[in-house]
């Protein structure tokens, strides 16, 4: 479940109009990335796995958008981030990979 959303992402953002190209393969790498670490962490902490790739969805929805509402990208980025909270420790990957995602997002619009 978890890489079937990571999939749609990584096809929403080569989709992405409003997304320059070396933006898009800035995400799909770091998306390659997050399947890889998210994968591993879902066999021990599922909810926090799917809470993670859910709102790695809804940013990327948010940022991707023609004419993003940069509030929305805000609040999910947030999200995103938040999501990944508690574990830097025992998930520095993880947490480093979903940080990079959120950074990238929030500068898509500026």
């Amino acid at each position: 479940m978890i890489e079937d959303i990571i999939t749609e992402i990584e096809a929403k953002v080569r989709r992405a109009e409003a997304v320059e190209d070396s933006k898009k393969k800035e995400l799909l790498d770091l998306l390659k990335k997050l399947k890889t670490e998210v994968t591993s962490f879902s066999q021990t902490h599922g909810e926090q796995a799917n809470s993670i790739a859910g709102f790695a969805q809804i940013s990327t929805q948010e940022a991707t958008r023609k004419e993003p509402d940069f509030k929305l990208v805000e609040i999910s980025v947030k999200g995103l981030r938040s999501s990944v909270a508690g574990f830097e420790k025992s998930h520095p990957h993880l947490a480093h990979v979903v940080n990079s995602i959120s950074n990238t997002l929030s500068n898509l619009g500026i």
